[in-house]
């Protein structure tokens, strides 16, 4: 009989060739400069995003006086005033009186409404009076009774005037074109959104504004090349 021997053969491990690893560098090489793109693109965008929202942070200087009212059912209620989509002026018709005068009217209403079957509820967030001060009625988080259904997301600015035209002198509407400026910038408004009480309600107010629209389209180009020029 013959003896027949088994061989086991060693399965050979084979190694990559030269070809093979220098394919699998530029495999690793390639992904590692996608992702170090990748990663840079990234940073740009997310810092040009940013740079551009501290950019439109960046408010126009104003001096404002803060005489808030006192809470109360007639004139400061305390209801939040939801997202603000627009600006909304009026004139006090009361002609001669400054920003203090009118501040305090509405202050002392419930004083004034007393044994009145048929009550006075207005407000306003700013007033500007005649020489130009700003007076802060309202917190920008609460409503003012000014502007019936508008209430609820826009702000309200008074305007004093020396007489019963209601026409404003040049430094009541300097002082309105700083404020509405610096409220459009703050809150990502523009020119469209700012409004007369009479495109409300149909009132006459701001009157003069109103009887002339020429003049109010005036001050709304004067308002929007302020937020461009910021």
């Amino acid at each position: 009989m013959s003896n027949r021997y088994h061989v086991r053969r060693r399965r050979s491990r084979r190694t990559p060739g030269r070809k093979g690893l220098i394919r699998c560098a530029i495999v690793i090489s390639g992904a590692a400069v996608f992702i170090i793109i990748v990663c840079i693109l990234v940073s740009l965008f997310t810092q040009g995003k940013k740079i551009k929202e501290e950019k439109k942070k960046v408010l126009p200087q104003i001096t404002i006086q803060t005489k808030l009212l006192e809470p109360n059912k007639f004139s400061r209620p305390q209801i939040k005033l939801n997202k603000v989509k627009g600006v909304v002026v009026h004139y006090t018709a009361n002609p001669g009186t400054d920003a203090m005068d009118n501040r305090n009217y509405f202050n002392n209403l419930p004083r004034i409404n007393q044994g009145k079957k048929n009550p006075t509820y207005a407000s306003s967030h700013f007033v500007i009076g005649i020489t130009g001060e700003i007076v802060q009625c309202i917190p920008l988080e609460e409503i003012a009774y000014a502007s019936k259904e508008r209430n609820y997301d826009t702000i309200s600015i008074e305007c004093c005037h020396p007489d019963k035209t209601g026409k404003f002198n040049e430094v009541t509407y300097r002082a309105l074109l700083e404020l509405v400026s610096y409220l459009c910038i703050r809150y990502d408004l523009g020119a469209e959104d700012v409004i007369r009480h009479y495109d409300v309600t149909g009132k006459l107010c701001p009157l003069y504004y109103v009887k002339h629209e020429d003049k109010w389209n005036e001050f709304l180009a004067e308002i929007e090349n302020q937020i461009k020029n910021g």
